[in-house]
């Protein structure tokens, strides 16, 4: 259960036919597969899946399943995963002319990926028996020119344009298979979308005395979106459209080297994320009406220092960072009346996030020391009308406007999804010499901590996840000139649980609590050997 086979390649072929000019072409190519599970960690012994008698817990799991923060067994009937492979190229030309630069960078990608799911996650067949089978296809075509003036000069500058076309492709199909005798939430659909974007942009640079630089950067970009939706199981019903939009954003910042190993520089600069459309299940005559979701937008200032010493054997950096966002995008859970999720997209209002990251590194010989910390204050400014998390009551804040009106709560004032407080970081790499054989001991260990988040974006009790700590350790043997490296692992040493992500299923089994976790690689201790070589 979630476990993946890739095979991934990448050539480079790099061409000089003259001293002024320079080519890189870089192919790659992936190939592999995923499967997926989300074991019952939390469940009401009286839940029924369906709300249906006849299926009770004593029917629905498997013989040996305990639910609980411990269970890692699901109980799917149908392969529940992903099979992708995809490949691109980029072709890479630097011409340098008249003290100049004129850089051109060409790229193609392709990708597919076939999703397939258990949506019933039971074996409850032949009363139940859902699935869902689906394809990502993606093609995209971008070309980009770039003009670098001399960089030894006192005003410097980069001219650019951009151009992108990028085609999606979404199929996708789920219901009971045949020979079920109950079906749920069926949906078949096909939707295609497509971008093209246009942009051209600038930086300068100006450094009127040594070690004082001013930078000031423009970009100007049109976006043109378009979609076309098939309902199939909706008597074929058929939309489309297109919008565009146009953009402008800026970079404004100061650098100052104080000396050769202490540096500060404040930067403001402003971003753009285009429209789009929500192709997703539920698609319809009002989403088409509603157009595409909103461009998010985003102001950010940054403040930091940069320092070495002990003739730079010991790196401290700091930066404050404040950010606001317009109209974020984000993927929330549209939880239907029948208990079926859907994911879905849209603007959530205003977003400001703050904070402090600080890292540290000391190189003492055979042992390098690393340490990071990030102190994040987030709040949603302005979120009024979010969706209720499933069996959230009136006195929790789930209120509906009026009759035939979807419920909704007020987020504004609350803290984002995934958004700990504290992370925090520390890695330790020591190389002791083995006597004269060229050979190098190797120690490595890694510590990960963060404080509790809520991995859901309406704040879903049930989606918590507690502050949690991880350490990893490696010891083993490295070869001269690092021509061969082999080391015994053991990563989260200390057993630590943790969840990556979790899913309420509280519809699906009759309006009771039923939580599924996502279960992270490192969710519990595991070892073993691992190497590399060089040539």
């Amino acid at each position: 259960m979630n476990g993946r086979e890739v095979f991934t390649t990448r050539v480079k072929l790099r061409w000089e036919p003259t001293d002024d000019l320079r080519v890189m072409l870089t192919g790659n190519y992936i190939d592999g597969s995923t499967d997926f599970g989300r074991p019952l960690v939390r469940l009401d012994p009286s839940a029924n899946f369906r709300g249906n008698a006849t299926l009770p817990a004593s029917v629905y799991l498997r013989p040996g399943i305990e639910v609980g923060l411990n269970n890692q067994e699901v109980n799917n009937e149908r392969f529940t995963g992903t099979e992708y492979a995809g490949g691109g190229a980029t072709l890479k030309a630097e011409w340098d002319f008249a003290d100049h630069t004129l850089v051109s960078i060409t790229s193609w990608d392709k990708f597919t990926l076939d999703d397939f799911f258990d949506s019933d996650e039971l074996s409850v067949a032949p009363t139940f028996d859902q699935n869902q089978i689906g394809t990502f296809r993606s093609e995209q075509w971008t070309q980009e020119l770039r003009l670098l003036s001399p960089n030894n000069s006192v005003f410097r500058y980069t001219l650019g344009a951009f151009f992108a076309d990028t085609q999606f492709e979404r199929p996708f199909q789920r219901g009971p298979v045949p020979g079920a005798l109950n079906g749920y939430a069926v949906a078949n659909w096909s939707a295609t979308s497509g971008s093209r974007q246009y942009s051209a942009f600038g930086q300068l640079e100006l450094e009127p005395i040594d070690g004082t630089t001013f930078i000031g950067g423009l970009r100007v970009q049109q976006e043109e979106v378009e979609y076309t939706f098939l309902d199939i199981a909706a008597a074929n019903r058929f939309f489309s459209g297109n919008a565009e939009d146009t953009a402008f954003t800026y970079r404004i910042g100061a650098r100052q080297e104080f000396t050769d190993d202490l540096m500060g520089f404040v930067n403001y600069a402003t971003g753009y994320k285009g429209q789009t459309y929500d192709l997703t299940t539920g698609f319809n005559a009002n989403r088409a009406a509603a157009g595409p979701i909103r461009p998010e937008t985003a102001g950010s200032l940054e403040i930091g220092l940069r320092t070495q010493f002990f003739d730079r054997r010991l790196t401290i950096n700091a930066t404050y960072f404040d950010a606001t966002y317009q109209d974020l995008q984000a993927q929330t859970i549209e939880i239907l009346p029948d208990g079926t999720s859907n994911f879905r997209l849209t603007n959530v209002g205003e977003i400001t996030t703050k904070g402090v990251e600080l890292e540290a590194a000391a190189a003492l010989g055979d042992l390098n020391l690393a340490f990071a910390a990030t102190y994040l204050d987030a709040i949603v400014n302005d979120f009024p009308v979010a969706q209720c998390f499933p069996g959230q009551t009136v006195q929790q804040g789930c209120v509906s406007p009026g009759p035939g009106q979807p419920t909704r709560q007020n987020l504004s004032g609350t803290r984002p999804a995934q958004t700990p407080e504290w992370r925090l970081s520390g890695t330790l790499n020591w190389t002791p010499p083995i006597g004269s054989s060229g050979l190098s001991g190797l120690v490595q260990a890694a510590w990960n901590y963060q404080t509790d988040l809520n991995y859901s974006a309406n704040l879903d009790p049930e989606l918590f996840q507690p502050g949690f700590h991880v350490v990893n350790l490696a010891l083993g043997v490295r070869g001269e000139d690092r021509k061969f490296e082999i080391a015994a692992f053991v990563n989260n040493l200390f057993d630590e649980q943790y969840f990556a992500g979790f899913a309420n299923r509280f519809g699906d089994f009759g309006n009771r609590q039923a939580t599924a976790g996502i279960l992270p690689r490192d969710f519990r201790r595991y070892g073993g050997i691992r190497a590399s070589f060089n040539f």
